[in-house]
């Protein structure tokens, strides 16, 4: 089956799925394959659970005319997103980053929903897989889509750009993130500049912060159609208020002057926020809605989160974690001056042979911040020589065990680390 005639199919039907046990009556299941599974097994599983067609590239699984067997499903699902992507034909704005692009393409979705018929990124499907999956979410009612794009390797937000086709793209900052399969912070650099280079190449605009020197070295050298902001002269401009629990932040677009309290945690959501009101900006969305909403939205899935619970105030943004991110979420803590403040950080991961000497780097400015109830979780820090006041465990249930039988109470407790660490699970012992 070609793709145009794989298209009829896909605009009969309308929906797709990856996985056979979340199944939506009349999908399209396309059999994906990973290092610990085959989808092409599971195929018959979503035909009898509702699906029309599944997708495969195992002949020995196709077992009537319900089974549509290809070359390789994956790119035939990439194929499919872009054709889709061309059809509509729709403005689309990608967005990478090492820190904050989850949360700023919230922000900008929020903004921008108060005009356009919005389609972006759920979660976090922003990969070779998730990105299709969003263009293919994506309807005739569609006005507008936003795309998360994430790498952990050389290229790839080349290839997520050649199947989302932004016309429009921002990216939040340049990190330390992923080190182990970047290999270098230059190779970080070069592949997150990649969505400004096919921005260049389709004549688009690109948005960034005028503060962050890389952002504006890349800018300047493509000589790129932009949009500034952060800085004086920029458009838009803001500045922190207050950061006691949520953040707050007076902010200036062209002669207008406002007030954002949003629900965010940390000073470093600052950028995060100015972005979303720039692009709302271009996109000529009037200032007191894009202020609504970003008072309104509320941060999720363990990122930027202040919690209050019985016992005590919990910053939780166990989402992720790379040095870059967790030196600003541990500096931001600092500032607040806080007495009795608890520090829980867990490993960061995927930092390769660089991994030893970034976390001793996270240990040694804390030390120079004066932090005293320090608790250490993950592999790496438990290997670490650290001062005797700080409490080092092996992994999260080590540090539940503790906290069950030493109650902390009345406290403001930062909760920083690796998704894998799962330290959003101790919440319940605080």
């Amino acid at each position: 089956m070609n793709l145009e005639d794989l298209y009829g199919l896909y605009k009969k039907h309308k929906r797709v799925t990856t996985d056979s046990r979340i199944v939506t009556k009349n999908a399209l299941f396309f059999a994906l394959k990973g290092e610990n599974f085959n989808g092409n097994a599971y195929a018959q599983n979503a035909l009898e659970n509702g699906c029309s067609y599944a997708i495969i590239d195992e002949k020995k699984f196709a077992k009537n005319d319900k089974y549509i067997l290809v070359n390789n499903v994956l790119e035939v699902l990439q194929k499919l997103g872009n054709h889709h992507r061309r059809k509509l034909g729709i403005p689309i704005l990608g967005i990478t980053g090492s820190n904050g692009k989850t949360t700023t393409k919230e922000l900008i979705s929020a903004v921008l929903a108060k005009k356009y018929n919005l389609a972006y990124t759920q979660g976090n499907l922003n990969n070779h897989i998730g990105v299709p999956l969003t263009l293919l979410s994506m309807n005739s009612e569609t006005e507008f889509g936003v795309v998360e794009m994430g790498a952990n390797h050389m290229n790839e937000i080349r290839e997520l750009c050649e199947i989302a086709e932004p016309g429009y793209g921002i990216i939040t900052n340049i990190g330390k993130a992923h080190l182990e399969g970047f290999g270098s912070f230059e190779n970080i650099i070069k592949t997150k500049k990649e969505l400004y280079d096919f921005i260049k190449i389709k004549q688009g605009k690109a948005f960034f912060n005028y503060n962050n020197e890389i952002l504006r070295k890349g800018i300047n050298e493509l000589k790129l159609d932009n949009v500034s902001f952060g800085s004086k002269d920029s458009e838009v401009y803001g500045e922190v208020l207050n950061t006691e629990q949520h953040l707050s932040v007076k902010i200036r677009i062209g002669e207008f002057k406002g007030k954002i309290h949003s629900k965010l945690v940390g000073e470093y959501n600052l950028e995060n926020i100015l972005a979303a009101v720039s692009i709302g900006n271009y996109f000529n969305i009037k200032p007191d809605d894009i202020i609504s909403a970003i008072e309104t939205y509320i941060p999720k899935n363990n990122r930027s989160q202040f919690l209050k619970t019985d016992k005590n105030n919990v910053i939780l943004d166990a989402y992720n974690a790379n040095p870059t991110s967790v030196e600003l979420s541990v500096k931001n803590f600092a500032s607040l001056k806080k007495e009795n403040s608890f520090l829980i950080l867990g490993d960061m991961l995927e930092l390769g042979s660089e991994s030893e000497r970034e976390h001793e780097k996270i240990v040694k400015l804390l030390q120079l911040l004066n932090f005293e109830n320090v608790m250490l979780v993950g592999d790496v820090y438990h290997s670490l020589r650290v001062p005797s006041s700080y409490l080092q465990f092996e992994n999260v249930n080590d540090l539940k065990e503790w906290l069950f039988q030493n109650n902390i109470s009345k406290a403001n407790v930062l909760i920083k680390g690796s998704r894998g660490i799962k330290l959003e699970t101790v919440v319940e012992y605080l």
